[in-house]
């Protein structure tokens, strides 16, 4: 019986042959914690008497969630991180440096195959280049950053069988936004999605990071992709590590298969206040939008902000309308600089910020008023979320809040494309 990418990647990394529903102890390739997450793993190492991490080339903490710190009390639980990381050698990626998941592949630390845990949900990112990775809670993070290992139960896959091809106008956001409402937010609960087809191999790996990080919220365990021709380029742009691919079994066995064409997927906007709550731009657009966010985990690649800059170049916010953009790294920044996209998005009446979450999870940078709508490229619209339970948060991709930035209200991104 053939196995699928992640009973291949467990079996390997526990040294067993394993199936799915099994349970597993295995060694990971990396780890990372975030400054929500990162001091209650230092208290649970503390508690449980530990001296060492098991390796300080694989563990990383990154101070992104509340970056600049908002606040006193936050402040001490950054100086907390960066004494951990100072006594135990580990890496720390500060203030200004970006947002965990951007930074974890954009360094290098996890190519295909590896297998990877970090304290925040939203680590099934690395799928996206072959990587099984997903999120633990600060005890577990904080017991592998003691022993190199976790236990596993073996997740069933669910596979994801994408055909054709985006239209103009279109993008990787819409298409995961789209399967998501189409199974629901709990639709593949601790599985392994796997997304396969012509649609997938056509996206960039930028393109293909912001499916990955969205598995979790249709209750993935991991957002897996096999790694073709543009993979291995990437990876070995960033990484000078030896890897070895993983692909699934022709006759792996799946919980679950659902095959899809894109070839005519308009605009998706997912509504306050489920990202499952799923709609076309069409049954939305015209809603008046007070606020627009750029950036995130999900969409603060270089690409993301390129598409925002190619539909604001020459145009204006609109004047009842605000828009935050924030690169997920300091690379991308230095490169949207250079190359004149921060120009054109600044110019158009963007306030760009810090790199980092903080308009996403609401600590900073973009608390929206009671009764606003916020049109954001986020991954999550739960009440509350960014800050302000009274407000309403729409998702959506970089085109589609750009176009309704110059409108100041929801607005079709094809509109605008040439």
């Amino acid at each position: 019986m053939g196995k699928t990418i992640a009973e291949k990647i467990l079996s390997k990394k526990s040294g067993q042959n394993v199936k799915a529903n099994d349970i597993v102890i295995a060694d990971l390739d990396f780890v990372m914690g975030q400054d929500g997450t990162s001091p209650l793993a230092i208290r649970a190492f503390d508690e449980m008497k530990a001296s060492k991490v098991f390796d300080p080339n694989r563990v990383a903490m990154v101070i992104d969630h509340s970056s600049p710190s908002p606040l006193e009390g936050v402040s001490e639980l950054h100086q907390q991180m960066r004494t951990f990381a100072n006594d135990k050698n580990i890496i720390l990626y500060d203030i200004g440096d970006g947002v965990c998941h951007q930074l974890v592949p954009e360094q290098g630390h996890v190519v295909p195959g590896d297998l990877v845990i970090g304290a925040d949900s939203h680590t099934c990112t690395y799928g996206a280049i072959n990587v099984f990775s997903t999120g633990v809670g600060s005890t577990d993070l904080a017991a592998g950053i003691i022993s190199g290992k976790i236990w596993f139960k073996v997740p069933e896959t669910f596979k994801f069988v994408l055909n054709g091809k985006l239209p103009k106008g279109v993008y990787s956001k819409d298409l995961i936004l789209y399967l998501i409402g189409d199974v629901t937010a709990d639709g593949a609960t601790y599985m392994a999605a796997e997304y396969v087809g012509e649609a997938i191999k056509e996206l960039s790996i930028d393109d293909r990071f912001t499916i990955s990080n969205m598995a979790i919220e249709m209750g993935a365990k991991c957002g897996l992709m096999e790694a073709d021709g543009k993979t291995i380029e990437w990876v070995k742009k960033h990484s000078d590590k030896d890897f070895e691919t993983v692909s699934a079994d022709t006759d792996a066995v799946y919980a679950q298969v659902k095959e899809y064409d894109v070839s005519n997927l308009e605009p998706q906007i997912a509504k306050p206040h489920t990202v499952d709550n799923v709609s076309p731009i069409s049954e939305v657009a015209g809603l008046p939008v007070q606020q627009g966010v750029i950036g995130t985990c999900t969409n603060g690649r270089l690409e993301d902000l390129r598409i925002a800059a190619e539909i604001l170049k020459g145009q204006k916010i609109n004047k009842d309308s605000r828009l935050i953009v924030a690169p997920a790294s300091r690379n991308i920044m230095l490169q949207a600089m250079r190359e004149g996209t921060l120009e054109v998005l600044i110019e158009a009446g963007a306030a760009v910020v810090t790199p980092g979450c903080g308009p996403c999870v609401g600590t900073h940078n973009g608390v929206p008023s009671d009764g606003e709508n916020v049109i954001s490229t986020a991954n999550r619209n739960f009440k509350g979320r960014m800050g302000n339970n009274k407000a309403f948060v729409y998702l959506g991709s970089p085109a589609t809040v750009a176009a309704s930035m110059i409108t100041g209200k929801l607005t079709d991104p094809r509109e605008f494309i040439k």
